[in-house]
């Protein structure tokens, strides 16, 4: 027999109030790899059955057309007519009931009203105050929120100071310091409260005081040696003050006590790849994943890990389980892919990358499945799937184009480039990323000039884009003479990113052409000492030849055609330059 309208709409709606309205705790805050683990809410007790017969009329009938609506799909107005019944009765089993009409719905102004009415009924309901803090919450009232919080503590029940002051990092600063402050004004009325105390650790982290927030940990953990959250965060917040291995020693050392904690175990994991100690995070992950089998973040991170450690047959085996669970397929077929690859099975590689169908890995393995396919001689087959990805996806057009003409750069195909990037760019005038790579189009094809004006462009609508302002001094550099113009368009760029190696390069470059040697010297060897790529070996070469350091000159170009055999501004180089010296 098929179930009424209104019972099915009720029974989705039967959710545990105390589960929609209470704050997730911090204790039980994963990672993001593990949120496909399902949570588990104890029931909440059933809703006082509504007797029908014990309402005025007017009530009756709001109810029974609220039903009548609900069968109709007409959700909003069930809920207009319940919120109106509760009011009027202020029966608790028709406010038990609106409120969960109102949760499913999200409508916050009606569960606001629901729960005030219902704290005028209960004063001491739990569920009704838990309402209110979150709706608070959304108001950004943390005032309001703690304040029916220390109601739910002075009552008995888990106030779940923690996940607010977890929640801190997603506030504007100033917001954070207000719950800062309001949270030592409650430890004052509550001194001996532990999870405030922890809280303010998670507030001082959030602030970015780690250091206090360690002090605040360690009168607690005196008190509560097991007290398994403040362990975690203790080990996190060592590991930001730079107290890497005694991070380390410390999670080391309470995994082993508490074996089942599977976020400390999963930060220590973490950490251990951070620091490069990739067979004990193996280990590690592996520990994990023999205690918690269902969960599959554990098991990506397992896989991954044994990718790295180059043991590839346990990453096949557990990337390929997780497609059979399905869970992180996605990230699986790609790096299923990407192993296919490394082992040269490029038919295998596209079959997996070709199952990427979402997500941050979506583009990077359709790139490379496009580039699989001309490499082996159908570059018009990958790009007509290119094409018509972009036809089917309007709204990610803007991507598909910058992988087409990516992929006929790539092969070396610079008419057929310029052509689609002039075509996307129609579409797009205002894409930089477009612009910037049609300007490195044109300069390759002897066009500055043309890539000038594009860059200039840019300039014009990010004068701030460090990539641009350099790529236009490397320009003038390498194809005219105006370097005092280019080496001020370096400069900017150099303060704006002062690190970059590619920039270091063009300012040792500029400066050589100017003449000032021991100055480029010195921007060339730390370019190198970051990025030993071949042009910058082509570079720091010339100039230690041109200085007399012709055996070192030799080395850096020896290792930049280690690198690439075949380059042609380094070749070029090496024969111009020992050229020279032979005439």
């Amino acid at each position: 027999m098929q179930k009424p309208a209104l019972t099915l709409f009720l029974g989705l709606l039967g959710l545990s109030l105390a589960g929609c309205a209470s704050f997730n705790t911090a204790k039980d805050i994963e990672s993001s790899a593990d949120t496909e683990q399902p949570q588990v809410e104890a029931p909440a007790p059933e809703p006082a059955k509504i007797e029908y017969a014990d309402f005025e009329p007017e009530v009756l009938y709001l109810l029974l057309s609220g039903e009548i609506a609900a069968q109709r799909g007409r959700y909003d107005v069930t809920l207009v007519n319940y919120l109106k019944a509760a009011k009027q009765s202020r029966d608790v089993g028709v406010i038990q009931r609106s409120m969960r009409i109102a949760q499913s719905l999200n409508a916050d102004n009606a569960q606001t009203q629901l729960a005030n009415l219902w704290v005028e009924i209960e004063p001491d309901n739990l569920q009704a105050h838990r309402v209110l803090a979150i709706q608070a919450v959304k108001k950004n009232d943390l005032e309001g929120a703690l304040g029916h919080m220390e109601t739910i503590m002075d009552l008995g029940g888990d106030a779940d100071f923690d996940s607010l002051a977890a929640m801190a990092g997603n506030l504007p600063a100033e917001q954070q310091q207000e719950l800062l402050s309001l949270y030592r004004q409650l430890e004052q009325r509550h001194p001996n409260n532990p999870e405030l105390q922890y809280s303010i650790a998670l507030l001082l982290k959030a602030t970015g005081q780690p250091e206090q927030g360690l002090a605040q940990l360690e009168p607690l953990l005196e008190e509560n040696p097991n007290f398994q959250p403040a362990l975690v965060l203790k080990g996190d917040l060592l590991y930001e003050t730079g107290e890497t291995r005694q991070a380390l020693d410390h999670l080391l050392r309470n995994t082993r006590r508490f074996p089942e904690n599977r976020q400390m175990g999963t930060l220590y994991g973490r950490m251990l790849i951070g620091e490069g100690e990739l067979r004990s995070a193996q280990d590690e992950f592996k520990r994990l994943v023999n205690l918690f089998p269902d969960v599959p973040g554990l098991r990506l991170s397992h896989a991954l890990v044994a990718l790295e450690n180059g043991e590839t047959k346990l990453a096949e085996e557990e990337l390929t389980r997780l497609i059979e669970q399905g869970h992180h397929s996605n990230e699986a077929h790609y790096y299923l892919g990407r192993i296919a690859d490394q082992n040269n099975r490029p038919e295998q590689a596209i079959g997996f990358y070709q199952n990427v169908e979402s997500g941050t890995y979506y583009f990077p393995a359709l790139a490379r499945a496009s580039e699989l396919k001309a490499e082996q001689g159908d570059l018009t087959g990958a790009l007509a799937d290119i094409q018509t990805l972009r036809e089917s996806n309007p709204k990610q057009a803007e991507n598909f184009w910058l992988l087409e003409v990516n992929l006929l750069s790539d092969q070396g195909s610079k008419q057929q480039t310029l052509e689609s990037v002039n075509s996307a760019l129609e579409a797009f005038p205002g894409n930089v990323q477009l612009r910037y790579a049609r300007a490195m189009q044109l300069d390759s094809m002897g066009r500055y000039q043309d890539a000038e004006e594009d860059l200039r462009t840019i300039l014009e609508a990010e004068p701030d884009n460090a990539v641009a302002l350099n790529a236009l001094g490397y320009i003038l550099t390498t194809r005219t003479e105006r370097y005092d113009e280019a080496q001020d368009l370096i400069e900017r760029a150099l303060e704006l990113d002062p690190e970059n190696p590619a920039i270091l390069d063009s300012m040792g470059w500029v400066l050589f052409q100017k003449g000032k040697t021991e100055q480029a010297l010195d921007y060339l060897t730390r370019a190198w000492e970051v990025f030993p790529d071949p042009e910058v070996a082509a570079h720091l070469g010339e100039v230690l030849w041109k200085t007399g350091d012709r055996t070192q000159a030799r080395v850096i170009w020896d290792d930049g055609l280690e690198e690439d055999p075949d380059h042609p501004i380094l070749n070029e180089t090496i024969d111009r330059v020992t050229g020279e010296a032979a005439q």
